[in-house]
């Protein structure tokens, strides 16, 4: 079914399980490890046999000898694949990834030998075996440097409208300020692993990956077959942030290696590797210029982001926020990619919106401050109600904004801040409050369902569609109960196998609107069918209880189904509702950080969300997707940075003892507020995406809290005590 229309009053409204908090319906397989993870598949066939890949030592340059002898002679090895012996793999075109493909190296950990062999140790022994001579030449692996020659970027349009350099040049008030942020890590929990097996031409592959068709197609294309004799199962995903949301070496070289053995095989990439071989955050320098009259109305918008990648590879498109943000007529938004020899940068929570917002944020307070306006105040007064891009002709589907800050505020207490910074102090902490606005574009893909209503009245529900820890199980069995008049525990969902109906998979946001869009037209369906079989007109029927009723009437649902049961299909596709209308969700952040005077240590002390995100059909998912995002808003604030060694291009800080994410120490009580909002023009449900609102504007937040607690505005991110200290005023003990 398109979805062309805004959606009128229809079952998702009666909100009798749908916007009810249920905690999760997998959760105790999880807590009890009955959840079985990629890795984890340990009945898949006989003779399971063990691969480790072998990642490139240089950056960038060629083999010139490599001498896999030794290795082959080692204990238990069945196999070492190298460019020399690997089988033909396709090139390139649609999703293809091909491994080994040649000496030529183009980043540091790319692959370059895998082995096989009876157990895990063996493998890994043996790989370390693999001689390799390079010839290294010079990269480029510092943004800096490059970003001159960036280009401009086909998904991100340059915006110029009006007169943006005459309005900032006559501006009473104005700034004009760089903001850099490092690489960084997904560092998800669950590594990528896969365990391929061939039945005849037949390909399973149990693997950890985010959307299912993009996997089978993927796989597939690198090994020349039907996409129809591949099968991908990945019900349970141990993190993501859309690091798995691509193809890496683990499913390609577990499929060549078991079709050559004859065997299933199955790898899993090492937490050095996630770093260096699979993807990133790539770093950014953004300039952003920002000009206001008097009464605090911003005349002109300019936000410029460069940022590098490999050759072929995308942007962090950190200007696209700005774009929808706040007013002004006068606009100037640009993004440039350079090419940069580094490992692969690709989407990481929230790509573009959660950098993005960490420079717009920080300079717009700036401004305010010049000004001498309130930062909240100002927001509120340079909201709009239309894309202010494009112009009226395209306005918001619903913008609450100006709610998110005005309850922020008051719940946070923002009428006790001191304007003026380093004032507040607390023993041997100056305290400051900050805030910032949050803004995620609502994005909406094509997705599917079978639904199947069984004799014993148990309604079976499945898709494609991934759970990378996101409650995805959860909400479509709050969905399908809904529509089907059932209580929540008398829905089975199945996800992440490609024999199901193709779906949205786990990425962008998009994916619990768009795979509840897809659920709710295949249950209208099978509302259909199931009336038409009892002998009720469908138009008049109510689904309550576990019955169908109408006329007087009523029959359970699995009197209804027989003993046969009913099965119904359907899909959401969208139309130009997202062009019509800008749709996005909206939120605000506040954030209360101590400073220590003798260290510059920053501590974030309490913090609340307050986000306007469409329907929320499952309040309790939803709002641990808002922790999970405000966490890593902190950490990106404060401690995460991927280090690259300058001289050999690769990220030194290759795991998590060295790559540093909040832990619990670094966490305070976190409040996350939800205002009532639908949005008739994002989907059927009315929902919008929220998993990765959360962590968008957190860091600005945190940046301003900074500044306000002891009078030191750090541009270069993340705010570490050596930025802090050289500005930080002396203090007696």
């Amino acid at each position: 079914m398109k979805f062309d229309t805004p959606a009128g009053i229809n079952p998702i409204d009666q909100e009798r399980v749908v916007g009810q908090p249920h905690t999760r319906v997998e959760g105790p397989l999880k807590v009890t490890g009955r959840a079985t993870y990629a890795y984890e598949y340990h009945d898949v066939g006989p003779n399971v046999a063990y691969g480790v890949m072998r990642g490139a030592g240089i950056a960038k340059g060629r083999i010139t000898a490599i001498d896999v002898r030794e290795a082959e002679a080692a204990p238990g090895v069945l196999l070492v694949l190298t460019y020399q012996n690997v089988p033909k793999q396709a090139t390139s075109g649609r999703g293809a990834v091909p491994q080994l493909q040649g000496p030529e190296i183009k980043h540091f950990d790319q692959s370059v030998a895998f082995v096989v062999a009876e157990t895990f140790e063996q493998a890994r022994a043996a790989a370390n075996l693999v001689r390799i001579d390079y010839a290294q030449v010079k990269g480029a692996f510092e943004l800096a440097q490059v970003k001159d020659q960036g280009e401009p970027v086909r998904g991100a349009p340059d915006v110029r409208k009006g007169d943006f350099a005459g309005a900032f040049a006559k501006a009473r008030f104005k700034v004009d300020e760089t903001y850099t942020t490092p690489d960084e890590s997904h560092a998800m929990m669950e590594p990528q692993a896969s365990i391929a097996l061939w039945e005849g031409d037949k390909l399973t592959v149990r693997t950890s990956h985010q959307i299912v068709h993009w996997a089978t197609r993927g796989i597939a294309a690198t090994l020349q077959i039907p996409e129809s004799d591949v099968r991908v199962i990945t019900p349970y995903v141990g993190g993501g942030f859309g690091s798995k949301l691509y193809l890496y070496s683990d499913p390609i070289l577990a499929a060549l290696a078991a079709r050559q053995l004859g065997r299933p095989v199955k790898v899993a990439l090492t937490r050095p590797q996630i770093f260096n071989h699979t993807s990133h955050r790539p770093a950014t320098i953004q300039r952003v210029r920002l000009a206001a009259d008097g009464d605090g109305k911003l005349t002109a918008v300019g936000h410029m982001t460069w940022s590098g990648n490999l050759p072929g590879e995308s942007s962090e498109n950190a200007s696209e926020q700005t774009k929808l943000m706040y007013g002004g007529e006068n606009r100037l938004i640009e993004t440039r990619l350079s090419v940069l020899d580094l490992p692969r940068g690709a989407a990481m929570r929230a790509p573009g919106e959660a950098v993005g917002l960490l420079a717009l944020e920080s300079a717009v307070d700036e401004l305010a401050e010049k000004i001498g306006m309130d930062p909240v105040a100002f927001r509120i007064a340079n909201d709009v109600q239309y894309d202010p891009s494009v112009g009226p002709s395209r306005p918001f589907s619903t913008r609450m904004l100006v709610e998110c800050l005005r309850t922020g505020a008051e719940k946070f207490g923002w009428d006790q801040r001191n304007a003026k910074p380093g004032q507040v102090r607390d023993g041997d902490w100056l305290i400051g409050i900050g805030v910032a606005s949050a803004l995620r574009n609502n994005l909406v893909m094509p997705s599917g369902a079978r639904v199947r209503m069984g004799s014993d009245g148990m309604l079976i529900v499945e898709t494609q569609m991934t759970d990378i820890g996101t409650g995805s199980y959860t909400v479509l069995a709050a969905v399908g109960a809904e529509m089907m008049g059932l209580p929540i525990e008398r829905v089975q969902v199945r996800l992440g196998d490609s024999n199901f109906p193709k779906s949205a998979g786990s990425g962008g946001s998009w994916g619990a609107n768009s795979a509840a869009a897809g659920l709710y037209y295949a249950c209208e369906n099978l509302r259909a069918a199931l009336a038409q079989k009892a002998g009720f007109n469908s138009a008049e029927v109510v689904f309550e209880g576990g019955n169908i009723i109408a006329g007087g009437r009523s029959i359970s649902l699995g009197e209804a189904a027989g003993p046969d049961g009913v099965v119904a299909e359907g899909e959401a596709t969208f139309g130009d509702l997202t062009e019509k209308y800008a749709q996005a969700g909206f939120g605000a952040h506040f954030i209360e950080a101590g400073v220590n005077i003798h260290t510059g240590e920053v501590r974030v002390r309490r913090a609340l969300s307050v986000c306007a995100a469409g329907r929320i059909i499952n309040p309790v998912a939803a709002r641990s997707q808002c922790l999970g995002g405000v966490t890593m808003g902190i950490g990106a604030a404060l401690m995460e940075e991927c280090v690259v060694d300058k001289r050999f291009g690769y990220f030194v800080n290759h795991d998590l003892g060295e790559y540093h994410v909040p832990v619990h120490a670094d966490i305070p009580d976190i409040d996350v507020v939800f205002l009532d909002e639908l949005d008739d023009k994002s989907s059927p449900i009315k929902a919008k995406g929220v998993g990765e609102l959360g962590i968008c504007g957190v860091g600005g937040a945190v940046a301003n809290a900074v500044y306000n607690a002891c009078g030191v505005r750090v541009r270069e991110f993340p705010i570490t005590m050596d930025k802090i200290l050289p500005g930080l005023p002396r203090y007696d003990a």
